[in-house]
């Protein structure tokens, strides 16, 4: 079967939805962020999706997401987020401390529950936590964690982490905002509305949204093409802080900058990696899984948000500081831009991916050296 109508669709629902949202006064409320994740989940969960979807679902998303990163980066503001980059560094030091507090307290859990190698599922849940699934993979190799363990950890932490997204995308703002500041706006340019491919007509659209794309393109090559030189790093996170140079170092170029383009396209193809990546989720991957290690991940995500709120708080970071953060902590800074949107707050943009990559490059060192002290 051919492939063309599995990328049509999964692009064609996010512009559907999009649409929905600008003619649709409720649809509009809700936003087309958590819209275009409740259409994936719902896609993924129904069971219509073939098998042979997963290639092209995968690639859209990889390629997606990949050029939104230096789309948006376009028209960041490094003089506003120079002004919150403390309260960044702040929340995601708090994330890293909760991470570590919570693994540690379950692993003695673990022991009492017969587990052996506890420090196994502690160790993944540090660099889980503070780099995502590429950390992981390195606590696999490092403490030699069997096939079976790894993939039982990841499948559970998929579905938990689905959950946790969603509930990021809509009710933690009015939730954390009892115990947390609200962002101080003065420090941004924040928005109430995105911008949209509607402010323009004709070739007044065409050459300015071709031009940015043209840019992006470039970025994506020279970052794929980079990244393996850097033998330091693994090829995943060192793609990520080379699109996060190149879209800095073209946001300082004025004409670059000043293309109001940039942003919406960026956007959708957000839109687009949420939809697919939401409809990759599979409850039914939870049958038969190990009851002890759905709970470990369940309690490792719900006791790292909330002890993270409770340390924020206590530092006075704002609410929605915390809900990027904890999303570039738990999740990836892939994750970050949709955050972002859903906030409308793009000054919180570069400094959710930066710290997202900062937990990347801690996680390794702090998950092995965890395994290794607990393992005593």
């Amino acid at each position: 079967m051919s492939d063309i109508p599995f990328f049509a669709l999964f692009l064609a629902v996010p512009l559907a939805i999009v649409f929905a949202t600008r003619r649709i006064a409720i649809a509009g409320k809700v936003g087309a962020i958590v819209l275009c994740y409740a259409a994936g989940l719902l896609l993924g969960l129904s069971g219509l999706l073939p098998d042979a979807a997963d290639g092209p679902r995968t690639t859209l998303s990889e390629v997606s997401l990949a050029f939104a990163l230096p789309l948006l980066l376009f028209s960041v503001d490094l003089r506003a987020w120079g002004r919150i980059a403390g309260k960044a560094t702040a929340s995601m030091f708090c994330a890293v401390v909760a991470v570590s507090f919570v693994a540690t307290l379950l692993f003695f859990w673990l022991q009492t529950r017969g587990v052996t190698d506890a420090e196994q599922f502690s160790a993944m849940a540090v660099g889980m936590y503070t780099g995502g699934v590429a950390n992981l993979a390195v606590m696999k190799v490092a403490l030699t964690i069997p096939d079976d363990r790894f993939l039982l950890f990841a499948t559970v932490d998929t579905v938990v982490g689905g959950v946790y997204l969603l509930f990021m995308l809509t009710i933690a703002k009015s939730v954390f905002s009892y115990v947390l500041p609200p962002f101080d706006e003065s420090t941004s340019s924040k928005s109430d509305a995105a911008p949209t491919l509607a402010d323009g007509s004709g070739g007044a659209v065409l050459g300015p949204a071709l031009l940015v794309l043209v840019f992006a393109g470039v970025c994506v090559g020279l970052a794929l093409a980079l990244a393996p030189s850097f033998r330091f790093a693994q090829f995943e996170i060192a793609v990520i802080v080379l699109l996060t140079t190149f879209g800095l170092i073209a946001s300082l170029i004025p004409w670059i900058r000043a293309n109001t383009f940039s942003e919406p396209i960026g956007m959708f193809l957000i839109y687009a990696f949420t939809f697919s990546v939401a409809a990759s989720l599979d409850l039914s991957a939870l049958v038969g899984a190990d009851l002890t290690i759905v709970l470990f991940v369940i309690m490792a995500t719900v006791g790292t948000v909330l002890i993270h709120a409770v340390f924020c708080s206590l530092m006075r970071v704002d609410v929605e500081t915390f809900i990027v953060t904890s999303v570039a902590a738990l999740l990836s800074p892939a994750f970050v831009p949709m955050i972002v949107e859903r906030l409308r707050n793009p000054a919180l943009l570069m400094s959710g991916i930066s710290v997202g990559i900062l937990g990347f490059a801690i996680g390794n060192y702090l998950g092995i050296s965890l395994a290794l002290i607990l393992a005593r």
